[in-house]
């Protein structure tokens, strides 16, 4: 039987240029933040090897400013946000029993706006216009007075373009999740990575808008000589920091959460063991995403704001470290008494619970105001968000990615090369940043280019360059494990470790399109799980095998993006350029980009997508002939 509606079928390039199937999606932002991940690793590298030893010049102060701006930003913003939107493309649609996100279409359009954004930040390296200003871009250090090439400019629009995919992509998890759940899948029976997605996706809902508000008025600013942060013009510096940290607190916990989702599932299935305290961990993830708002002005405290200010948001700052460690208890509750399964997913796991716990002890420690004047702008600082981005976050990731690997793949990554990986990466990653701690109490500030010997400080950087080298090694080799693993056939199994507990599990590796054939009815937590116990080979079907509808692809969201990108290009440029008549090139260069970009909007709304069926024939053939 043919498809009900006649749909363009591509292949090779064109298919991935053009999908609207979330978990191609999630392979595309598996990829893209790979790659940025690679480029700020290695900012990161020629970071440390300035540092290697007292009085070095390895490279000049002003490349080492652009480093410090570029790994800060590139690390935050285009390597951990996709990479856990990969995730939540991946799985999270999988795990509720849905065949899709709610808006496949909007879907590809973030990913590309988001991709061309980062695209556009990275340019700055090619023009040799970097931004310089740190990656806070605190005013009026990113202000025309002191940055007044177009490096900035880069910062200010290619943030923007990729704000735009992660704030429409964040609408569109939330809608997912709320409407989407396969019958019988109450909130409090959804697995924790989809609710750790789902209070991140509100999180982004509700901060993003407030850095899309400072990189506005800063363009505004830089642009078009407005003075919203200029002080000599009767704007604020300041104001910058609150808009700012408004966003960037939150941040923290959009990027934290979900690996504390991935950690949760990782630990309860390789401990064969129900996740202890499942509706104290929901609350727990509710609550810090609530007080994550409450706590931004603690990166302030020596901006003078006062006694009051100061202690409000320190205490609110100690508060969060409530249903943080409400979590730390769960699972190492949920381990206990376990039948642990040793496996690369699960050493990252298993390694990230005491790492994020040296990263939170910190924390409170920069809670406290007055210590906090001692600590500010030292390497202390940058050992703490270390500890918490990279020893939290990216070995969530690494956990995630040895976990669904078989699923988003067909194939198991190769365990051997993924414990060498664990120890390398794990090692070096102490290495380099434990020893921080004490270059901070030493007194070593933050972002500076050289220091002098003889005052403590060579020994140290040099083990934590080690240490960084190491990182690198670790990083190459989870590369190679890659590499060895995709020329591999695709014989990975429904459920590769035996053990799985949620909906990805029950159904082939890789997904096919429509993911399942028929929706699940979910009969408690841990769906799968249950059944299992309960003797069933499967999920029991809520519905007879019938046609299923699918959303057609569609290469507007490509052209979307790339628009954008040449209209924040054009516009950056616009004052250099010589006139045509009274406009100037980069004025027309722009107008073309957002005219491409509207024209692709207008096809969209008059072009009736009615998508195709795919009929039953084809999905008994998938399922070999088996109702």
């Amino acid at each position: 039987m043919a498809h009900a509606h006649a749909v363009k079928r591509y292949s090779g390039l064109m298919d991935w240029l053009t999908t609207v199937d979330h978990k191609k999606i999630g392979i595309l932002y598996l990829i893209a933040g790979g790659f940025f991940f690679l480029v700020g690793g290695l900012e990161a590298i020629l970071i440390r090897i300035q540092l290697w030893a007292p009085q070095n010049d390895f490279v000049g102060a002003d490349t080492y400013n652009e480093l410090i701006t570029m790994h800060g930003t590139t690390m935050i913003f285009l390597a951990a946000m996709p990479l856990l939107f990969a995730f939540m493309n991946a799985v999270v649609p999988l795990q509720i029993g849905a065949r899709d996100v709610a808006f496949p279409f909007v879907n590809s359009l973030g990913f590309w706006t988001f991709f061309f954004g980062g695209l556009l930040l990275n340019v700055s390296w090619i023009v040799g216009d970097v931004p310089d200003a740190g990656w806070t871009a605190y005013a009026p250090l990113a202000g025309t007075t002191y940055s007044n090439d177009h490096g900035m400019d880069y910062y200010v629009l290619g943030l923007q373009i990729a704000g735009i995919g992660t704030l429409i992509g964040g609408i569109n998890f939330l809608v997912t999740i709320i409407n989407m759940r396969a019958p019988g899948m109450t909130f409090m029976r959804m697995p924790l990575f989809t609710w750790t997605a789902f209070i991140t996706s509100a999180l982004i809902l509700f901060a993003f808008p407030a850095l899309t508000v400072g990189l506005a008025a800063l363009m505004f600013d830089r642009l078009f000589s407005a003075n919203f942060f200029d002080p000599t013009a009767g704007g604020n510096a300041v104001l910058w920091e609150h808009i700012f940290w408004i966003f960037g607190h939150p941040e923290v916990y959009i990027l934290i959460l979900p690996a504390f989702g991935i950690i949760s599932e990782v630990i309860s299935t390789f401990s064969r063991k129900r996740l202890f305290g499942y509706s104290s961990m929901v609350f727990a993830t509710i609550l810090i995403g609530f007080l994550g708002f409450m706590v931004w002005a603690h990166h302030m405290f020596t901006t003078g704001l006062g006694p009051v200010a100061n202690a409000l948001f320190s205490i609110a700052t100690m508060l969060i470290a409530v249903p943080t460690g409400i979590k730390i208890f769960n699972w190492l509750f949920t381990m206990w008494g376990g039948s642990i399964k040793f496996t690369s997913a699960n050493l990252y796991a298993v390694g990230f619970v005491p790492t994020f716990v040296m990263g939170g002890v910190t924390g409170v420690m920069l809670a406290s105001a007055p210590a906090d004047f001692q600590y500010h702008d030292t390497y202390f600082v940058v050992a703490h968000f270390h500890y918490v981005i990279v020893g939290g976050l990216v070995l969530g990731i690494f956990a995630g990615l040895h976990y669904w690997w078989p699923k988003m793949f067909g194939r198991v990554l190769n365990e051997t090369l993924g414990k060498i990986t664990f120890w390398t990466f794990f090692i070096g990653f102490h290495l380099t940043f434990f020893i921080q701690h004490f270059l901070g109490l030493l007194g070593m500030p933050r972002r500076i280019w050289q220091y002098l010997d003889g005052i403590g400080f060579n020994e140290m950087n040099m083990i934590s360059t080690v240490g960084a080298l190491l990182m690198g090694v670790g990083t190459i080799l989870f590369l190679m494990n890659v590499v060895v693993t995709m020329a591999k056939p695709k014989n990975a199994s429904a459920d590769p470790w035996e053990d799985g507990r949620t909906l990805e599990w029950t159904i082939p590796s890789p997904p096919p399109e429509y993911n399942f054939a028929q929706t699940p009815l979910v009969r408690g937590y841990d769906a799968y799980w249950k059944e299992k116990m309960e003797g069933h080979k499967g999920m029991t079907p809520a519905e007879p095998i019938g046609p299923i509808h699918m959303p057609s692809p569609s290469i507007l969201p490509f052209f979307m993006g790339v628009g954008l990108f040449v209209a924040g290009f054009g516009f950056m440029y616009a004052p250099d350029w010589g006139h045509i008549g009274a406009l100037k090139t980069g004025h027309f260069i722009g107008i073309i980009g957002l005219a491409t970009t509207l024209l692709c909007m207008v096809l969209r709304s008059m072009i009736d997508d009615h998508g195709f069926h795919i009929e039953e024939d084809e999905i008994l053939k998938d399922l070999g002939g088996k109702a």
